[in-house]
């Protein structure tokens, strides 16, 4: 029989969560396991091995594995980095270090500035330098390369940046660094800026092609791990990884190109909540994903999601295409503590999977977020993770009052609600600043909450943005497995060229157009890609003659130059507020996502373990005071309810504030939403 399990994981930095999928039924099953910080592969091999004896399948079932993972993201937050050396053109040594010369805190009278991921001592100039036209101004000379050998080994280099400059425009140069350096040091990483980020703007391209270079020798050796624990387990599947774009990729295209997995695991949250878009015919939908470490927010408006050229990491500019997402420290496992001043502050460090909050009874001695939710009673200790794991109550309510009430003169009680108004507080404003960035009103928006923690704490922030619809996603605690589950291969390719758009500038576009797609091909055929199921998208980077910034403009009906540019008018007036047709337009870059279908998904989820269960009423702290509210199992929701209520499932739960009601909805959903008089 062939493979027929198709597995979905997403591996936080609390706990990694599993969408199993059997292509034969369309059966849909969930499963969290805590996360192995030490080696994430341990963690991700024990939560299949769990999958397949809970649900009745073995490793070699297995046809399909896509992964999303934050080895990457935590790589550079960590700076637990290769030691690394950058080559780039002579006179140009210092563009890291210089960087852009905007001021993040115009108020701060000393303000920091991260030292540069290479040191000046690792970054070395080659005597070469090509023009912004391509041509060469100073050729590349024989044996520069092999001279500079003995100081790369005397660095000590783990991983060999290359950034020559205008090389977007002519690689001659980088391909021949890259050929020598292979050559002669062939266990060597070597990134290419020509080949990560092949576009303008040189400070954005080195430091996309520093990080590229410094995560390779991280990525790698994780893959290779996770690849032999693989075949020790006897699991043949095929590994796909997520990509920042929310596509996916091939291992070995993730070890060339690690940045594109800096955004790996959120992506699938944002793919995710454009389908929930689609199926539930709300094209205005504000994602929110609360797991243990983060609170990741994502926009769907007018039923896309907003797709970036370039991010950031940790204020280290990243020149790739990227789903729009906005990351704070703030999740279940966020400390809580009294500063110098007596301010009570929750995050962003977090108590992560080990030792965890204090309630997981595993060493941890400061109060998290989860432990101020079972303190008032809104999480189960005998129940959660359906039951797989028993919380100390007790030790949570003793941690909260100790460091928490004490210094503050507060009991318990008041203490535990202080630290989830300021959690709450906190999720607000970042769902607040992604929407008011972008002229966009909160009330506009439904909020589709998901994420371990998320059910908590949905209704308080949608009740602070003014929101007065909250969707809450079957399996809302591993919703964004849920998203990557249904990911297809993508590679995003791109040329820089910056010139008047106009007739005269056709024929490059047609040749570069063509030259795209003939990578594309190349790309998905090694991917292993029918042609039958192949798609290619162009888009073009445009600005107004003498912009610093452009607008990447979708380019459907290529070659049409009319129509690029009044889309391009159209988008500039709806992002800005107006626009000039007569004014001239500029070419910047031209892009094309190139996309390999797989199989569709076709999935009906399963009634998950304890679906039998009956909660009983119990007691929990609101608006201080304890009240008896009752509880009720989600699987057995098929009317609607009014809060205050509890709805647990296996894996999260809901809280239902006062003046709120909740019914099912499409596609296993519940929807809250607030009650006319309350509204009023």
């Amino acid at each position: 029989m062939e493979p027929f399990i198709r597995i979905g994981i997403d591996i936080g930095g609390t706990f990694t969560d599993l969408q199993i999928l059997d292509e034969r039924n369309g059966a849909l099953r969930s499963l969290k396991t805590p996360t192995t910080p030490e080696d994430p592969s341990i963690g991700l091999l024990t939560g299949i091995t769990q999958a397949a004896q809970r649900f009745g399948f073995t490793l070699g079932d297995i046809r399909l594995l896509l992964h999303g993972t934050t080895i990457a993201t935590n790589a550079v937050l960590e700076r637990k980095l290769a030691r690394g050396v950058l080559l780039t053109t002579a006179g140009f040594e210092d563009v890291l270090e210089i960087g852009r010369h905007g001021r993040r805190d115009v108020y701060g009278l000393r303000p920091h500035q991260e030292p540069p991921l290479i040191p000046r001592d690792r970054r070395l100039g080659l005597p070469e330098r090509m023009r912004a036209d391509g041509g060469v101004e100073i050729p590349l000379a024989e044996g520069a390369v092999d001279a500079l050998l003995p100081r790369l080994d005397a660095l000590g280099a783990e991983a060999v940046a290359v950034c020559l400059l205008h090389a977007h425009v002519n690689p001659a140069h980088e391909q021949r660094v890259a050929e020598r350096l292979r050559a002669l040091r062939p266990g060597l990483p070597v990134s290419l800026s020509s080949e990560i980020s092949p576009e303008i703007r040189e400070y954005e391209r080195s430091s996309t092609t520093v990080l590229n270079a410094l995560l390779m020798p991280v990525v790698g050796h994780y893959l290779d791990r996770l690849s032999g624990r693989m075949a020790e387990a006897g699991l043949k599947a095929r590994l796909l990884l997520v990509q920042s774009n929310g596509g996916v990729c091939s291992a070995e295209v993730a070890k060339r190109q690690p940045a594109r997995l800096l955004l790996s695991g959120p992506s699938g949250g944002a793919l995710a909540t454009l389908r929930m878009a689609e199926t539930l015919g709300r094209p205005n939908l504000l994602g929110v994903d609360m797991g243990g470490t983060s609170y990741d927010v994502c926009v769907v408006r007018d039923g896309a999601v907003t797709q970036m050229t370039q991010g950031e990491i940790d204020h280290l500019p990243v020149r790739l295409p990227m789903v729009e997402i906005r990351t704070i420290g703030s999740g279940g496992g966020s400390l809580a503590a009294v500063d110098e001043a007596g301010r009570l502050r929750v995050g962003p460090r977090s108590a992560g999977s080990r030792p965890g909050p204090v309630c997981y009874g595993r060493g941890g001695m400061e109060p998290a977020v989860t432990d101020a939710n079972v303190a008032l009673g809104r999480l189960d200790p005998r129940f959660f993770l359906g039951g797989a794991m028993a919380l100390d109550r007790t030790g949570a309510s003793g941690a909260i009052a100790t460091r928490i009430g004490a210094p503050l003169g507060l009991g318990m009680e008041q203490a535990a609600e202080g630290m989830l108004a300021v959690t709450d507080t906190n999720l607000a404003a970042a769902a607040r600043l992604s929407l008011f960035e972008k002229g966009l009103d909160p009330r506009d928006f439904s909020l589709l909450s998901f994420g371990g923690a998320g059910g908590l704490h949905a209704v308080p922030v949608a009740e602070e943005l003014g929101i007065t619809e909250v969707v809450f996603p079957s399996d809302a605690s591993t919703f964004s497995a849920f998203g990557i589950l249904h990911s297809d291969i993508v590679h995003d390719l791109a040329r820089s060229r910056v010139m008047p758009l106009d007739s005269a500038a056709m024929p490059w576009i047609e040749e570069t157009a063509a030259a795209l797609r003939a990578q594309g091909e190349a790309l998905l055929a090694a991917d292993g890609v029918p042609e039958e199921d192949r798609r290619f998208t162009v888009a073009a980077d445009l600005r107004y003659r003498g912009q610093a910034f452009e607008l990447v403009v979708p380019w459907p009906d290529l070659p049409e130059l009319d129509a690029l540019l009044a889309g391009f008018h159209a988008l500039h007036a709806q992002r800005f507020s107006y626009a000039n047709p007569g004014a001239p337009v500029e070419l910047v870059a031209l892009r094309m996502s190139v996309t390999g279908l797989l199989p569709p998904v076709h999935a009906e989820r399963a009634a998950g373990l304890g679906a039998e269960r009956v909660p009983e009423p119990r007691e929990i702290w609101l608006s201080g005071a304890w009240r008896r509210i009752p509880v009720h199992q989600r699987e057995q929701v098929t009317s609607p309810i009014a809060g205050p209520a509890l709805i647990e499932e296996e894996y999260t739960t809901i809280f239902l504030a006062e003046g709120w009601r909740c019914a099912p909805g499409p596609a296993g959903a519940l929807i809250a939403q607030r009650m006319m008089q309350e509204a009023a």
